[in-house]
């Protein structure tokens, strides 16, 4: 059974970081490429970062691209997302997603709010 399990949300100040983390079973995760993206409140769902394979390459929304890291553990099935300098903008949902080839998957999200 497929399962992404996202954790590392909740309430932060703005100018505040978070670390998101998502934990993937019941596939090659090494394998499938991951990635970040967020919806606000009557949004649509946006990019914000995805990493390749092997770690060798990432890239980046343009909303959150230089306040935002990507990273993965292929040992420990995990991609995490270190978020600075956050913005009261920022507060959305965050889903993790794995997709290969026709193989994509999602995982169900956690809140980020950004307030004081």
């Amino acid at each position: 059974q497929v399962q992404l399990v996202e954790s590392g949300g909740g309430l932060v100040q703005p100018g505040g970081s978070l670390r998101l983390s998502c934990a993937a079973s019941g596939f090659t995760f090494s394998s499938y490429v991951m990635k970040w993206y967020r919806q606000a409140p009557g949004k649509e769902r946006e990019l914000v970062a995805r990493i390749s394979t092997l770690a060798g390459s990432t890239s980046y929304g343009d909303s959150m691209k230089g306040r935002v890291t990507i990273s993965r553990d292929n040992a420990k099935n995990t991609v995490y997302l270190q978020m600075s300098s956050l913005k009261p903008e920022d507060t959305a949902v965050y889903y993790c997603n794995a997709g290969v080839n026709l193989y994509n998957y999602w995982g169900q999200g956690t809140q980020v709010t950004v307030s004081s």
